[in-house]
């Protein structure tokens, strides 16, 4: 039995058809939104992996039981972080990487529905919803502000990259 099989039988309730489609989704429509964004060709993998990954990290903290706003908060931290890593490995902005990837977790839906409901004049609903998606922002912001508070040079040690004119006697 491989580990993954194993993980699975441990969480014999876990939605595995449900998650593939859903990070197919996340990953496409993240590289979809890199190509409006005018990211260049070479980095639409990252910029899918960016938003999968997102996506799966809110995805599986939210069927463990994390709130919605908890779950996306930790989730734009993944993503920001994998940016991070991304622009280290590859010499750019980590914004290229996490403008897209942030894509999947904008809660539009909630947007769209606030705005639905002061419409239609269903104010309960409007500011449940609203809420709900104010919270939803507040935390990717959040999420955003917590991982680029860590310094640079954490990524280029992690990634093993020496400073520009560092050599092994300086080490």
């Amino acid at each position: 039995m491989t580990e993954l099989s194993a993980w699975f039988a441990f969480f014999p309730s876990f939605p595995t058809g449900e998650l593939f489609k859903q990070l197919l989704a996340a990953g496409v429509g993240t590289a979809a939104f890199s190509v409006l964004f005018y990211v260049p060709r070479k980095y639409y993998g990252f910029c899918a992996a960016c938003g999968a990954w997102g996506w799966l990290t809110y995805f599986v903290l939210e069927w463990a039981g994390m709130t919605v706003t908890e779950a996306t908060f930790f989730a734009a931290a993944a993503v920001v972080f994998l940016s991070r890593l991304f622009a280290v490995m590859e010499r750019c902005p980590a914004t290229l990487f996490m403008i897209p990837g942030i894509f999947p977790l904008v809660p539009g839906a909630g947007i769209y529905w606030t705005a639905y409901y002061i419409v239609t004049d269903q104010m309960e609903l409007a500011s449940r919803t609203g809420f709900s998606a104010v919270k939803a922002a507040v935390a990717i912001v959040l999420g955003i502000i917590f991982v680029f508070e860590i310094p640079q040079s954490f990524f280029k040690r992690v990634l093993g990259k020496k400073r520009a004119g560092e050599t092994a006697r300086n080490q």
